[in-house]
């Protein structure tokens, strides 16, 4: 892939630049502001965006900012936003927008290179990959917490997993459960949430569902 990277700290930007060619992939610009993230994109047409939430001039939210800017002026062109807390307002604006091509994670999670790698392919190949703490913030801050009792404990547990784009196998296996046990957890999830569409993913649909969201709330 063809991928621009807004990352202000020059270590990890660097970091991330070798990893991402080392993986095979075109970094075709790197950048520490917002707004050269915005003329990278238009400059480049690139197939993915990597951006870091805090950045240049005031390191509070210039870079999801711009991540919501370019979803909505390039919807073909891949983001995963990397950060060290959950910006919730624009992470729920984010999320509650169309799906595909989206990943928000915690930067911890780059220190699993291999798992890191495996999100932005997901993210680049039209999926949706979001950190288990992202979902569980907006989760308890969400004004639908009475939504969490519709839902067994284990139930949220899939569904956590979900999110993060595992396949039932990965589930089964990170949960130590049987692969029917789990589609059996799915299928629960769908019937309560009152997931029935059959088009998207809609394992997401499921996540979003139950945070309150949809494709029209702001």
């Amino acid at each position: 892939m063809r991928i621009v990277i807004a990352e202000d700290a020059v270590l990890l930007r660097a970091g991330l630049v070798r990893l991402l060619t080392d993986a095979g992939h075109d970094v075709v610009a790197e950048t520490d502001t917002a707004e050269g993230l915005v003329k990278a994109v238009e400059e480049h047409r690139p197939d993915f965006a990597l951006v870091d939430v805090r950045l240049p001039p005031s390191f509070s939210d210039e870079g999801i900012r711009a991540a919501v800017l370019i979803r909505s002026a390039h919807p073909d062109v891949a983001v995963l936003v990397l950060s060290q807390y959950v910006e919730e307002r624009y992470a729920s604006e984010l999320i509650a927008s169309r799906r595909e091509g989206l990943g928000y994670l915690l930067k911890d999670r780059v220190a699993d290179v291999e798992q890191f790698l495996e999100s932005v392919q997901t993210v680049g190949s039209g999926g949706t990959v979001l950190d288990p703490e992202v979902l569980t913030q907006i989760l308890v801050r969400s004004r639908r917490r009475e939504d969490l009792e519709l839902l067994t404990p284990r139930e949220r547990e899939v569904l956590g997993l979900m999110a993060q784009g595992l396949s039932n196998a990965s589930i089964a296996a990170n949960l130590y459960l049987t692969e029917s046990a789990v589609e059996k957890h799915i299928g629960a999830i769908f019937a309560k949430l009152g997931v029935t569409s059959e088009t998207g993913n809609r394992r997401v649909l499921a996540v979003l569902k139950y945070l309150g969201y949809s494709d029209h709330s702001r």
